[in-house]
């Protein structure tokens, strides 16, 4: 059995609060299973084997009043989620049965759990590390494929043992430098240079792929703000409805109806995208609101990671739909699609010729613009449109995301620029010939930025910062 670093006993609601079918209660600790069999009706329970389910019910032993049928699932040490003697009651979801039951474990020495404190625990009794454990958290918020896959994937370990591999081997050339240290005066070498610097090539490189998975991840994690932008009645707040398939923004024939920004999300193909909604863009508009407004469209586009630029293919021409495009992203690095609304106005032949000019005559800076024509009032094209968003998001690290290692935890890619850093210090160091002392310094101090990471170097306060934002019951 394994000792754990705890004495007190802690209980929690697990489950969602408010009424419900069943409520799960936890206990963690080493009188879980002593207070559960004291007010458990199930006499045997308390020497029963670990991972298995009792039915009973519970009792209050002052009264003999019986609170609620349960089923007890019990847990002994170290096989347990915390690593630590824990039971699970289930018993009916009703707010009235789940305090009842709180107050009677707590009368009997249970104390009530603080957030994130059973993930807490499974990491100091070493049931998992603390890249680990922040995973459970991103699991449980998880609401796309992409991020629940890209969760359980860290959750499992690969980021944690990549980095293990990479300090391992970092540490043996800082124990050499240390060691070089304590013969100062002897002036003598044990770390081959020239292998270092081949290693800290190969470590940067892994840290610094790390780091550009970081963009991708956060896109995974937080969804892609999508900003929807045009003219006035070019149909902006019709295409939100119809991405989102419910009214979620008013639509009028009357131009600027939109003053500010609506925004809401929906997931296409594993991928969740944020959808903005802004005011429409012209050069006079028709009163101070409307031009609060369009400011804000333009603030909203410079924060966008991509921008569906949305015209009335009646109404506008290639070239027109090009300066205006031109126009809203200068100075930004920021994908475009190009949407052709009320294709139910125009046609087949028109359609045809505006995206062949279009096309031909662009003269963007960077890529190509793609070019989307749809009937957004009357839900036509829009699979294209959703194709079309998918191929300016993905890319070939995307399409691999069950083996690659994508960095999601803003927490963890400032770990890794610190470590970067610290390797490219030493890097010049030794390229400059600066002494040993310089060198291990740098080298102790990206060792520890990968350390914070996994929580093999960790202080209290980072573990409270972390563990504070989990649910009162994980």
């Amino acid at each position: 059995m394994v000792q754990t670093i705890f004495s007190d006993t802690i209980v929690a609601l697990s489950t969602p609060p408010g009424a419900g079918a069943l409520a799960v209660i936890r206990l963690s600790g080493p009188d879980a299973i002593a207070i559960t069999a004291a007010v458990f009706s199930k006499k045997s329970f308390a020497n029963a084997a670990g991972h298995t389910l009792h039915y009973g019910a519970l009792r209050d032993p002052n009264n003999g009043e019986i609170l609620d049928e349960v089923v007890a699932a019990l847990y002994r040490s170290p096989k347990s989620f915390t690593r630590e003697d824990a039971v699970e009651i289930s018993c009916h979801g009703s707010d009235y049965v789940v305090r009842q039951v709180l107050a009677l474990l707590l009368r009997h020495g249970a104390r009530l759990a603080e957030a994130g404190e059973f993930t807490k625990r499974a990491f100091l009794n070493g049931a998992m590390d603390l890249a680990q454990a922040e995973a459970i958290a991103d699991l449980i918020a998880a609401d796309s494929a992409l991020s629940h896959r890209v969760a359980l994937n860290q959750l499992r370990g690969g980021f944690s043992q990549e980095l293990r591999d990479l300090r391992a081997r970092l540490i043996k050339f800082a124990a050499l430098l240390e060691l070089e240290l304590d013969f100062g005066e002897e002036d003598v070498e044990f770390a081959d240079r020239t292998g270092l610097a081949l290693l800290l090539a190969e470590v940067r490189g892994v840290v610094l792929g790390l780091l550009r998975s970081f963009e991708l991840g956060n896109v995974i994690k937080n969804g892609i703000t999508t900003v929807i932008a045009g003219q006035p009645n070019a149909g902006k707040s019709t295409l939100l409805n119809a991405l989102l398939r419910e009214e979620r923004a008013i639509v009028s024939a009357i131009p600027g109806t939109t003053r500010d920004f609506i925004e809401d999300e929906v997931s296409i193909d594993g991928l969740r995208f944020r959808f903005v909604d802004t005011a429409g863009l012209r050069d006079n508009p028709a009163d101070e609101v409307e031009a609060i407004g369009v400011r804000r469209t333009r603030q909203r586009v410079s924060q966008a990671a991509l921008l569906l630029y949305l015209f009335d293919l009646t109404e506008m021409g290639p070239a027109e739909v090009e300066s205006e495009i031109q126009e809203l992203t200068a100075g930004l690095e920021l994908p475009v699609i190009a949407v052709g609304n009320k294709t139910d106005l125009a046609t087949p032949e028109a359609q045809a010729a505006f995206a062949a000019k279009f096309q031909a005559d662009q003269k963007f800076p960077a890529v190509q613009v793609p070019l989307v024509l749809l009937a957004a009032g009357q839900n036509q094209g829009l699979e294209a449109l959703q194709t079309a968003l998918l191929t300016q998001v993905r890319g070939s690290a995307l399409e691999n995301t069950d083996s690659a290692t994508i960095v999601t935890n803003v927490r963890h890619a400032r770990a890794l620029e610190t470590a970067a850093s610290h390797l490219a210090a030493v890097q010049a160091g030794l390229d400059t010939g600066f002494g040993t002392e310089l060198l291990a310094a740098d080298l102790r101090h990206a060792l520890a930025a990968l350390g914070e990471i996994t929580g093999e170097i960790s202080s209290e306060d980072l573990l409270t910062s972390i563990f504070t934002q989990f649910c009162i019951g994980k």
